[in-house]
């Protein structure tokens, strides 16, 4: 909209312009932000939580998570829901240690625990 070189008399014109952009971001931003806390603070029914799993499990499974308490869920009544953000937490959880990080454990337990003995 202006050129390189802007005169005494376009710098009104420029700085409206320039706030209009950063409204244009600002709401831009917000919205983003509005529909990414959304998205994690969604609500599942048991149906949706097959679909979201990666592993797609069927109902049965998902009843013997609950019945093993190793799944996190909210129970209203009769009716089982389960946040995304918590069920997405769950997930990362689940991770297994390597080889290489179990041993290291193991020497580490090991030395500490003859540090221990020799007092």
């Amino acid at each position: 909209m202006f050129s390189d070189e802007i005169s005494f008399n376009d710098v009104p014109k420029a700085v409206a312009h320039l706030i209009g952009k950063v409204e244009k971001i600002e709401t831009l931003l917000q919205s983003q932000n509005k529909s990414e806390q959304s998205e994690t603070d969604k609500w599942l029914n048991l149906d949706d939580l097959c679909k979201y799993h990666p592993d797609h499990p069927a109902k049965p499974t998902v009843y013997a998570w609950i019945g093993q308490r190793s799944i996190p869920y909210h129970k209203k009544g009769k009716k089982l829901m389960f946040l995304k953000s918590e069920i997405d937490s769950w997930l990362k959880e689940g991770r297994r240690k390597t080889a290489t990080e179990i041993q290291a454990e193991a020497q580490q337990f090991v030395t500490s625990s003859r540090k221990g003995g020799l007092k």
